[in-house]
């Protein structure tokens, strides 16, 4: 089931509107949920756009996930901003059973670059990220290399070089981070639609867990 949440027009990244998925099927207890970040193609004010690509994408060709997906929409002319998106969040955990230990970020392109930067700024929230084709952020020791992480990037990337994961992975690598680089040989900024296809994905997702208060 998708909801559509549409944004106050404040013309501000403040209250994000967003499309949130929750499973038909849902098991006992509290759900993993996943914060997909979307690109800049898809912002704006049309909710339809955050469905284009990623997990959104695959629900809607028929696939049930087993998480509630967290999309909010970032507003044209703007990039990802942490606060509204913590606030988002915070507001969904609260309001549906989210298991506050299996919570995943990710994203691509613009997205990429917003996982990055809330995974630095907020380490301690989330299990497990997993960027695509984003920007390099800055980020201090100690707070990103102790999440698990998974970048994806096309080697003929045009648009975000391939250098700017790169980056990212050593300097993450050096201080001992877990980490996994997918490199797409052949493919160019769209290297989500792979990244996204694979089962692997999100079972790699599930397989970690956040001790709450760590």
């Amino acid at each position: 089931m998708l909801e559509y949440r549409r944004r106050l027009p404040t013309g501000s990244p403040q209250g994000y509107g967003h499309v949130l998925y929750l499973p038909e099927v849902a098991g006992p207890g509290p759900r993993p949920l996943m914060l997909f970040l979307h690109g800049t193609g898809e912002c704006g004010d049309d909710l339809e756009l955050v469905t284009r690509h990623g997990p959104l994408q695959r629900v809607l060709q028929g696939e049930e996930l087993p998480f509630v997906i967290l999309a909010p929409q970032c507003p044209a002319g703007y990039r990802w901003e942490n606060a509204p998106l913590m606030e988002l969040l915070d507001a969904i955990i609260a309001d549906k059973p989210v298991d506050g230990g299996r919570i995943y970020l990710t994203g691509l392109s613009l997205g990429g670059w917003g996982t990055w930067q809330l995974a630095a700024a907020f380490p301690e929230r989330f299990a497990a990220i997993a960027p695509i084709c984003g920007l390099r952020v800055p980020f201090r020791p100690g707070t990103l290399e102790r999440l698990p992480v998974w970048c994806f990037h096309g080697a003929q990337d045009e648009v975000v070089p391939l250098k700017e994961s790169q980056a990212m992975v050593l300097s993450l690598r050096a201080l001992g981070g877990e980490v996994r680089f997918t490199v797409y040989p052949d493919a160019g900024h769209d290297a989500w639609t792979k990244a996204y296809a694979s089962s692997e994905l999100y079972a790699w997702f599930l397989s970690h867990q956040r001790r709450i208060g760590r």
